[in-house]
């Protein structure tokens, strides 16, 4: 269960006892009891409102932001002990620097990021939430709508007031749990890219020192060389997601359009009312965390969570295949961290699992391995060229049905049924050709 919104706790029993005028008996005491309550309780919420910011969508990010950061506190600042100088940023960039000489050898793609940043958790959460913003919005807003819908149009104007309030409460909650989720993955994630996700800015290859620390504790790894693993990793995305035009713009845009076929059981809505407090603004967050108001899966959600997942699958399979190309024998423990790494993605952590209840989905590659052997066998028969060039245009990239027969679709490559230079070329002429016959004829124009 979240934590209760914010500004909100239960009462101190010794601080109330301390000015408790029913000590003294007598009905009088109680009933001022329950005004100060009262009188404490407006005053709670008129502060959390006011320290909440001025959010007016179905997420109030600015209260998101807050809870994040103070969960984070003073944790997550990228010290680290990678260098003799105990200087994270310059580990950080000799490490990408030496990535990205290694990854120039494994790829056609060339490099990505123009700028590499060590990043503490509180950067991450500043530099992603815009992302997350895109991606959260879709979603709560159907499911926050849901309350509107349900009501009659008699009721809908009776309320009045009280529906923005409503709102503006179901704002506050759900910022409340996005909040609490993003300081929890801010504590964890390695790399701006480790969800899969473009989430930070353009060309900006950012590892989190503090994190990776951490991580490593246990590996019997030098950090040294898990550093120039990860930065690899995170180098390896970004050459992707600076040199696929499409695939950042695909990825988020499946994003939304499985949240934007999300509909509510409204029937629900009469179960989920009867749990609410009017008097403890928590028992709101509560209820929306229930689970009555799971979204219900549409086969066009179906369908596009099947996309999604094979996209995500290609992208960290590609990965997966080219640094360990890339670091070969460079470093002894590359097999060993390419596997702990494959089994933290397909396990997921608590706070992933918070954003499946809120997003609706999962944002990990379940079928990493596969597309991974794909790319592989690709590379091994047809030549890195040929593999990249998959990347030039989302119509030739592997199907879900290529992942369960890679050799099937190794074998077309091979009998030229999907040559990507050949493909593009034939669609820029087809295009070509179809204005050529459009083109008005200037001659025929003249008197």
């Amino acid at each position: 269960m979240s934590k209760p919104p914010f500004g909100f706790g239960p009462p101190d029993p010794e601080k109330r006892r301390e000015n408790d005028p029913s000590d003294q008996g007598g009905q009088f005491g109680q009933g001022a009891d329950a005004f100060n309550q009262l009188g404490q309780m407006l005053s709670q919420l008129g502060q959390m409102l006011s320290q909440a910011g001025n959010s007016t969508g179905p997420v109030n990010y600015d209260l998101a932001k807050q809870i994040a950061l103070q969960q984070l506190g003073s944790s997550g600042e990228a010290t680290i002990g990678f260098s003799a100088q105990g200087d994270s940023g310059t580990a950080v960039r000799d490490a990408a620097h030496l990535a990205e000489l290694w990854l120039d050898a494994a790829t056609i793609l060339p490099a990505g990021a123009t700028t590499t940043v060590a990043w503490s958790g509180r950067d991450w959460v500043e530099k992603t939430l815009p992302t997350w913003q895109r991606l959260c919005d879709p979603v709560a807003k159907r499911v926050s709508g849901a309350w509107v819908e349900a009501m009659p149009e008699e009721a809908k104007q009776a309320a009045g007031p009280l529906l923005s309030m409503m709102g503006q409460m179901g704002g506050m909650a759900f910022g409340s749990q996005i909040g609490s989720a993003l300081g929890q993955l801010a504590s964890e994630v390695l790399t701006s890219t480790e969800v899969g996700l473009p989430l930070g800015p353009d060309n900006t290859s950012a590892l989190l020192p503090a994190n990776i620390e951490k991580f490593t504790e246990g590996l019997e790894r030098p950090g040294s060389e898990v550093l120039v693993f990860l930065a690899a990793r995170e180098a390896a995305h970004q050459r992707l997601f600076a040199h696929v035009p499409w695939l950042r713009q695909r990825l988020l845009a499946t994003v939304e359009e499985f949240a934007s076929g999300i509909t509510v059981d409204t029937s629900a809505l009469e179960q989920l009312a009867g749990r609410i407090d009017p008097s403890n603004p928590s028992s709101i967050e509560e209820a929306m965390s229930s689970g009555l108001l799971e979204p219900q899966t549409t086969p066009e959600q179906k369908a596009a969570l099947n996309r999604l997942e094979t996209l995500l699958a290609l992208v960290e399979g590609w990965v997966d295949v080219v640094v360990a190309e890339a670091v070969g024998d460079r470093l002894p423990g590359a097999d060993a961290l390419r596997e702990t790494l494959r089994r933290r993605r397909a396990t997921g952590g608590p706070a992933e699992q918070t954003f499946a209840t809120l997003v609706g989905l999962e944002l990990r590659p379940r079928r990493m391995r596969a597309a991974a052997a794909l790319w592989k066998l690709v590379g091994d028969t047809h030549g890195v060229d040929q593999r990249d060039n998959l990347w030039t245009h989302p119509d030739l990239m592997p199907t879900t049905d290529d992942l369960d027969d890679p050799m099937a679709f190794s074998e077309r490559l091979g009998e030229g049924e999907t040559d990507p230079i050949a493909e593009v070329e034939r669609a820029q002429r087809e295009a070509d050709e179809e204005r050529g016959k459009n083109k008005p004829d200037a001659s025929g124009d003249e008197s």
